[in-house]
């Protein structure tokens, strides 16, 4: 079943009126098929104008849609052969960044990405997909495992940030960031980020500076969260929406700046609403931009992530 978000409340009241009237129908008391039919095409019309007309908050509210799908989601869907790998063989493994070989339509890969997890159990396992130092590190072996084998690396996004506990801290938090990003940008094999839920700062740049940079449409991209930017410009969270406008966190705004490289396409309503046809979506993406990568020299494609990083923001 379906969570409706706050701004779908009047969808909402529709899809209820509806249950109610399948149920009067299913007890066989009325012949009311005409009037569901009624009610399901204004629902469905009231989703397609609202969801046209999206505010970068409310984009950022459906990226964070508990039912949306995580990493986890995208390998039953996606992936074959998936071999989780652990540990950074320093410290120890942090469930927050998943990654290890898998195959996309018959194509060897190295996966790596934030998983948020479900519900309560599941989420406190994976820290809210909030990676800590050993996380980084293992994404950095990861890529460099990748480089060994010319495995192409394809990373999924979906983070409010790194973990920011002393504990992280404590374990060098900015230099596993750095090092993490370092790895990206080094990489001598194609490297294709996509965020797919929140990219939220240092936590979704350390795995997301490969040369080509896709995100989903309703994802958001950002250097803090809204409610952290409203918190230091206004000293409250409340003026979140006016942040996450003035901030350009939406995948329509970010290709105009030439932050990201392509917008993927999601189901009407969200990619929650059907993950399978967001994971075929996304899969035929990235697919396309592996094709466009391959066969291109290692400082071709160091040269190629060098640049589009750099002209961010020429103008």
């Amino acid at each position: 079943m379906i969570s409706f978000l706050d701004f779908e409340k009047p969808i909402a009241d529709l899809e209820a009126r509806i249950a109610e009237l399948r149920a009067t129908a299913e007890n066989g008391q009325l012949d009311i098929a005409s009037e569901i039919d009624k009610l399901e095409k204004k629902s469905a019309a009231l989703l397609k104008s609202t969801y046209a007309k999206l505010s970068p908050w409310q984009k950022t509210q459906v990226a964070r849609h508990p039912q949306r799908p995580h990493f986890l989601d995208y390998v039953d869907h996606m992936f074959e052969d998936f071999m989780p790998l652990g540990g950074d063989r320093r410290f120890g493994e942090d469930e927050a960044i998943l990654g290890g070989p898998a195959r996309l339509n018959g194509r060897k890969v190295m996966l790596i990405g934030h998983e948020k997890g479900h519900d309560t159990a599941s989420r406190l396992k994976h820290n809210f997909g909030m990676g800590k130092p050993e996380g980084y590190r293992k994404a950095v072996r990861l890529m460099e495992m990748a480089g060994k084998f010319g495995l192409p690396v394809i990373t999924l996004v979906d983070t409010a940030g790194a973990f920011p506990g002393v504990e992280a801290e404590e374990r060098g938090q900015s230099e596993a960031i750095a090092r993490s990003t370092e790895a990206c940008l080094s990489l001598p094999v194609p490297m294709v980020a996509v965020i797919v839920g929140e990219g939220g700062s240092g936590g979704a740049v350390a795995i997301a500076s490969g040369e080509r940079v896709l995100m989903l449409e309703h994802a958001v991209y950002s250097v803090i969260s809204p409610e952290g930017a409203s918190s230091i410009l206004w000293r409250t969270p409340d003026k979140a929406a006016d942040a996450a406008e003035a901030m350009k966190v939406t995948a329509q705004d970010l290709l105009s700046l030439g932050v990201i490289d392509r917008i993927v396409a999601e189901p009407l309503g969200g990619a929650h609403r059907d993950v399978t046809a967001t994971a075929s979506a996304l899969a035929s993406a990235i697919g396309e931009e592996l094709d466009g990568l391959s066969g291109l020299a290692p400082a071709e494609l160091t040269a190629r992530r060098e640049e589009r990083f750099l002209k961010i923001g020429r103008g």
